[in-house]
């Protein structure tokens, strides 16, 4: 496997790559969140890689020329990224994954920068939120992403109300949540709100793949994917389009790291569990939802179904 870093200041974008031996014709740019994230991009990147595709793991917020934290996060690094894919390695199928947060820039990439074969969402949501500080509590009064300096239209989720991290029973779904849950679907309740934020997944021009648990512990995923896919019937989408969404799934979903080479990873999935309740209380379902999402989403990219 052939292993490339960059910055932002020499590259305009933070990243890490991973590349089969042999090279591909096939990359992914995978979204997933910070730098500093609990679960490094650059291990997603390694699993493509196992697949003979090259990924190419692109950092939100965290290191140095990015946002300290997830607020006003610019669209056009991207640009840069998808170039030196075309350019430097001369890859011509290129698809884009985002992964939760990640979802919103792998959409919003799909549209803006363009020329991506496939769009793959993983516990997504369908409106851009308002941007926090590092803290994740302090709402900066900003969306959480940008283009061409310009602010993407998004939905306030106040946590004033509620403690992210906190447990609780909803009205609206019959297996307990977290307050970050409750907070987002306060959030997508404000109709007026959600009308101008609502991502404009049409415009994306790629074969779209939507995964989700249907007991998502951290935002109301499967009703995002309802929301998308509806949305591109509506507006007379004519691309390919192919939900997923796993009865006792978690937010924890999608593609996952090599489990032989990641060993010390999967022992923490007891940990894991405490803070995804879903995941801990399916964790034999939601292991086999790893395995299939991960099936899915190769055959997604290499245009196998």
């Amino acid at each position: 496997m052939i292993y490339e870093n960059f910055t932002m200041k020499k590259d305009g974008f933070t990243g890490h790559l991973a590349e089969p031996d042999g090279g591909s014709d096939r990359a992914v740019i995978i979204i997933m969140g910070g730098e500093q994230s609990l679960l490094p991009g650059i291990k997603f990147a390694e699993r493509f890689a196992d697949y003979g595709i090259t990924g190419l793991a692109v950092s939100l917020f965290g290191a140095e020329g990015l946002p300290a934290s997830p607020d006003r996060i610019p669209l056009d690094m991207f640009r840069p990224a998808v170039r030196y894919l075309r350019e430097a390695k001369h890859i011509a199928h290129i698809s884009v994954y985002g992964q939760s947060m990640g979802s919103i820039f792998a959409l919003l990439c799909a549209v803006y920068i363009g020329g991506f074969e496939k769009l793959i969402m993983v516990s997504p949501t369908h409106v851009p939120f308002e941007g926090t500080l590092a803290d994740k509590k302090t709402m900066t009064g900003h969306s959480v992403v940008t283009y061409l300096g310009k602010e993407i239209p998004y939905v306030t989720a106040d946590f004033s109300h509620f403690r992210a991290g906190r447990y609780m029973r909803h009205p609206a779904v019959p297996y307990k949540v977290t307050g970050m849950w409750a907070a987002y679907y306060k959030a997508y309740c404000d109709k007026e709100g959600v009308e101008k934020a609502e991502l404009p997944i049409e415009r994306c021009g790629a074969d779209v793949l939507l995964i989700a648990g249907a007991m998502d512990e951290c935002w109301y995923a499967g009703y995002s994917v309802k929301r998308l896919s509806a949305r591109l019937k509506r507006k007379g989408f004519c691309r390919q389009v192919k939900t997923v969404v796993f009865p006792h799934g978690s937010h924890l979903n999608g593609l996952m790291p090599n489990r032989q080479r990641e060993r010390k990873l999967y022992r923490m999935i007891p940990l894991i569990g405490l803070f995804y309740r879903t995941f801990g209380r399916y964790r034999k379902e939601n292991m086999e939802y790893f395995a299939r999402a991960e099936k899915e989403i190769v055959a997604w990219v290499k245009g196998e179904k």
